[in-house]
């Protein structure tokens, strides 16, 4: 990692444990919801809000941090919060509530996280691939990878990559779903293969026994890439 890493904030909080502890959907949703910001500034972003935000909240103002906005990889209730299997799961629409703050998206995802989460648009921020968003002095890169869905995101940070639920340590998101697309999948994991090997890999589930790897662990042991 770079010079960055006493200034950069980076926390990984696990559903069902770090946070919603007792919630048997977050449990067995094993969700990563991520924190993303400056030390030296106190702000920081939240990645895929949902499920006990308020608790997610005071995890991280109980480390001197501020939330000055969400970053979301995609539309689905387990990462925003909306309504999914029979449950009503928190998310930005909670968090809004507590804290008057942008919530980035990736502008194809806009009318998508408007019908999940009944947020308005005037909450919403949308970007194109290649932008960068700066959280005092930390500077996130943001890709474009849809497949999972029509504007799934991945974000870039100081040797690290938050990939949401387009590429898991084993796997990759499903291409099933309403909006997804499997030929666009293929174009972004050709993307993310380009990512240098010593790239931390941050997924957006704990499908694997281990919390993250490098990407050239990743594409050593990931069989979504020996069909690309």
């Amino acid at each position: 990692m770079s010079t960055n890493d006493d200034r950069l904030y980076f926390r990984q909080l696990l559903s069902g444990k770090d946070f919603a502890a007792g919630d048997a959907l977050a449990t067995q949703m094993v969700n990563f919801v991520y924190a993303i910001g400056d030390r030296s500034t106190g702000e920081c972003v939240v990645v895929d809000p949902a499920y006990a935000v308020n608790e997610i909240v005071d995890v991280l103002e109980a480390d001197d941090m501020t939330v000055t906005g969400v970053l979301a990889t995609h539309y689905h209730p387990d990462h925003v919060g909306g309504s999914m299997m029979g449950h009503d799961i928190e998310g930005i629409t909670t968090l809004l509530e507590r804290v008057d703050c942008p919530i980035h998206i990736q502008s194809a995802e806009s009318e998508w996280v408007c019908k999940t989460t009944h947020v308005s648009e005037k909450h919403l921020v949308g970007h194109d691939s290649g932008d960068v968003l700066s959280v005092g002095g930390i500077d996130i890169t943001l890709l474009h990878t849809p497949g999972h869905t029509p504007g799934s995101q991945c974000f870039l940070v100081d040797g690290r990559l938050v990939a949401g639920d387009t590429l898991f340590l084993e796997g990759c998101g499903r291409t099933d779903l309403p909006g997804s697309n499997p030929a666009q999948m293929g174009e972004s994991l050709r993307r993310l293969a380009r990512v240098p090997d010593e790239t931390i890999l941050f997924p957006g589930h704990r499908y694997s026994v281990a919390s993250s790897a490098t990407m050239e662990t990743v594409k050593q042991i990931n069989f979504v890439f020996d069909q690309l």
